[in-house]
C-alpha cells in the first residue's frame, strides 16, 4: 500500500467516490429497466436476445477492477456492499410507491405502474444474489491473477476475472428470474449463452479502456505496477 500525500489524497478519496457513484448508479439502473428484451445481430454470426438491464452491468465489473487495481480488494469489497445497501434502499422506495393510490389524474395509473415496476422486486432479490455471488468472485479472481503475475498482465487478470464472475452471474439470475415464474424455463438456455456472450465480448472490449484508466490514474498518483493507494483510515 501507498499513503500518499495530503492533496493527492484527497484527490484520490473524490476519485474512489466517483467510481462508486458510477457503479451505483449503473446497478441500480439495470435492476429498474430489466423487463425489456432486445436483440442485435452480431455480423451475422450470432443474434443476441437480451434484456436492456444487461447494458449498464458490464460497466460495474469494469469499475470494481479498476477499483481493485488502483485502491485494492477491501475497498472493492466496500464498493460492492454499498451496492448492495442502496439496491435494497430502491426496492424499499419502489414496494412503497407501488402501494400508494393513483388519483384519477395521475398521468401513470396503478396498473401501469405495476406492470413497469412490479416484477422489479422479483428482479432485484435475482440480481442481489447473483450480483453478490459475481462480484465476490471477480474481485478475488482479479487479486489472484494479479499476485500470480506480480502486478503484470492487466490484460489476463481483468479478462480472466471478468467472464468467469459473468457467468457465475448469468446463471444465477436467470435460474431464480425462471424459478419465479419471470421467464420461462424454455428460454434459459438461449438467455443464457447470449448474455454470457455477450459480456465476454464488453469484457475484452473494455480491456483497453481498463488499461487506459489504469495507466492516467497510476501515472497520476505515482504508483507502480503492484502498487495500491492506502486509505485514509489505514
Amino acid at each position: 500500500m501507498v499513503k500518499l500525500d495530503p492533496k493527492k489524497t484527497r484527490q484520490a478519496e473524490r476519485l474512489y467516490l466517483v467510481l462508486a457513484a458510477l457503479f451505483i448508479a449503473s446497478l441500480v439502473s439495470g435492476n429498474l429497466i430489466f423487463q425489456k428484451f432486445f436483440y442485435w445481430d452480431f455480423f451475422g454470426i450470432h443474434t443476441f436476445e437480451l434484456s436492456v438491464g444487461i447494458l449498464p452491468y458490464p460497466i460495474t465489473f469494469l469499475i470494481t477492477d479498476l477499483i481493485a487495481e488502483i485502491f485494492g480488494k477491501k475497498r472493492a469489497d466496500q464498493v460492492v456492499i454499498a451496492g448492495l445497501g442502496s439496491t435494497v434502499f430502491v426496492l424499499f422506495i419502489l414496494s412503497l410507491a407501488n402501494a400508494a393510490p393513483a388519483t384519477e389524474w395521475s398521468p401513470v395509473n396503478n396498473s401501469t405502474f405495476q406492470e413497469v415496476f412490479g416484477l422489479t422486486a422479483v428482479a432485484v432479490t435475482a440480481s442481489m444474489v447473483a450480483y453478490l455471488l459475481a462480484q465476490l468472485v471477480d474481485i478475488r479472481l482479479y487479486h489472484f491473477w494479479k499476485n500470480l503475475t506480480n502486478g503484470k498482465h492487466l490484460w489476463l487478470r481483468n479478462n480472466a476475472s471478468t467472464m468467469s464472475s459473468q457467468l457465475v452471474d448469468t446463471a444465477a439470475v436467470l435460474s431464480l428470474l425462471c424459478l419465479f415464474g419471470a421467464i420461462e424455463w424454455s428460454l434459459f438456455w438461449t438467455l443464457l449463452w447470449s448474455g454470457f456472450f455477450f459480456k465476454v465480448l464488453v469484457a475484452a472490449f473494455d480491456t483497453p479502456f481498463l488499461y487506459f484508466f489504469v495507466y492516467i490514474i497510476k501515472r497520476h498518483f505515482g504508483l507502480g505496477d503492484n502498487d495500491e493507494i492506502r486509505a485514509i483510515a489505514d
